[in-house]
């Protein structure tokens, strides 16, 4: 079974914009997509040619995939010391837990690329501005919004009965079951295997999808092996659009809380798993999220937090450029509004899915929220990937602020009832699935051991 030709006509177009947003010489390949015949041998040929597209000349970033060459553009010295577990750590990533799941269903409704104006605007007209709460109905009903997600009338506050399915808490959890099943030696197999038992195709999107289409695919022949990690590292370079979207860096937490005060082994593991799909800056946002909710653990203030994840990442990247300069912007700030401001006017080109703009306003949320609730109304105000980084500041601003900082107004309305899409997690209690967040940190680490 073959792509239909206007799907892979629409994936070509997607390549080309990547690539050359990633440096690549592309030259000619616009006029031969528009003149590609429906013939899978052309296409084949034409996405071979962009894949390979030669880097330009005056590219001035350096922005390797592989973990070694990624190690050595890191900053110097950024190999974790030999440390105890932190005190609390486990509560620390429960805390997390709990916050990324409160930020996730909270930015579900309006996962629809809205800017800060569009959400202000709309929410100002019922009382609702500044947003404290998950969102209420009338926003999708007679609020004037634009559009909403498919899921909102399970996720506005009115009708929340459970944690309704969502991607990022699907990844989070595989990640977890990676780290139970395996420790931190899971491996691109381990992750292949666990995918393939438990992901709905229909549940992906990007790189993902692509990856689960061919390996699908590919067990469609009875004698058809379990790839070897070599070719598993290899996939993430063929015919893959939007292998730098945010992807992996939502898969990332579970490696985070697994590693407080460790964000290089966070980092490392974080790329593991980030590999399997993507490649370049989609590589780091993972590596960056991951070690940012290790930090978290041990930081002296939220910008320490991401100061150090930045450290973690190729020091010539766009990626570090971006949020480095995002980091900047923030800390002249002076209130969440103006910081948002300054992002959004420099980096909006970067919208939904795209890592830069979004770690931006990470940052910018951590500066300024007092509390976890606080701090993920203030993530999902910004806008962009509304679900996805909701959930990611609430992980992050759950460990770094730990127990009690959330209050039990945003958790009580799931009435501890968890759902999820995948196939081989049983557990429906969002309690007992955080106290299995919360041992991983005692899992991975050892109690008082230095696991590398």
């Amino acid at each position: 079974m073959f792509a239909p030709f206007p799907v892979l006509h629409r994936q070509l177009h997607i390549m080309l914009r990547d690539k050359k947003d990633q440096g690549r010489d592309v030259t000619g390949l616009a006029e031969r997509l528009t003149h590609l015949p429906d013939d899978y041998q052309a296409v084949a040929d034409l996405a071979a040619a962009i894949d390979t597209a030669p880097m330009r000349e005056d590219w001035p970033y350096v922005e390797p995939s592989d973990l070694a060459r990624i190690r050595a553009e890191q900053a110097p010295a950024t190999e974790d010391p030999p440390a105890p577990l932190p005190p609390g750590a486990g509560e620390r990533a429960r805390a997390g837990f709990l916050g990324s799941v409160a930020g996730c269903i909270l930015g579900k409704p309006v996962e629809v690329m809205p800017t800060l104006d569009e959400l202000r605007s709309a929410l100002a007209r019922l009382g609702e501005w500044p947003l404290r709460d998950y969102f209420p109905s009338g926003l999708c009903t007679d609020g004037g919004f634009r559009a909403f997600h498919p899921d909102w009338p399970e996720t506005v506050r009115d009708n929340i009965t459970r944690v309704a399915p969502d991607d990022d808490i699907n990844y989070t959890l595989l990640g977890m079951m990676a780290l139970e099943r395996h420790g931190a030696g899971f491996t691109k197999s381990d992750l292949y295997r666990l995918w393939l038992d438990n992901i709905p195709l229909g549940c992906t999107w990007g790189p993902e999808r692509t990856f689960l289409t061919r390996q699908g695919l590919a067990m469609g022949m009875d004698d058809w092996p379990v790839p070897h990690e070599e070719e598993l590292a290899a996939a993430p370079a063929r015919l893959n659009p939007g292998d730098e979207w945010c992807g992996a860096m939502i898969r990332a937490d579970a490696y985070g809380y697994a590693c407080p005060g460790r964000p290089g082994l966070a980092a490392e593991l974080a790329w593991r798993d980030a590999s399997l799909t993507h490649r370049g800056n989609g590589i780091y946002g993972a590596m960056f999220a991951a070690a940012a909710i290790s930090a978290a653990v041990t930081a002296g203030g939220p910008l320490e937090i991401f100061t150090t994840a930045l450290r973690y990442v190729p020091q010539r990247s766009r990626f570090f450029a971006v949020v480095n300069d995002s980091l900047e912007l923030v800390a002249g700030a002076r209130d969440w509004l103006e910081g948002y401001r300054a992002i959004h006017g420099r980096y909006a080109e970067y919208g939904h899915c795209r890592v830069f703009q979004e770690s931006g306003t990470l940052i910018n949320t951590l500066r300024f929220a007092t509390d976890v609730g606080d701090g993920i109304c203030k993530q999902v105000s910004q806008g962009n990937d509304t679900d996805s980084y909701g959930a990611t500041a609430g992980s992050i601003l759950g460990v770094y602020f730990g127990p009690g900082h959330l209050e039990e107004r945003w958790i009580t309305p799931f009435r501890d009832v968890l759902h999820t899409r995948l196939a081989d997690f049983h557990e429906l209690s969002l309690a007992r699935t955080a106290d299995r967040i919360a041992a991983l940190p005692a899992r991975v680490l050892g109690h008082g051991s230095a696991q590398s």
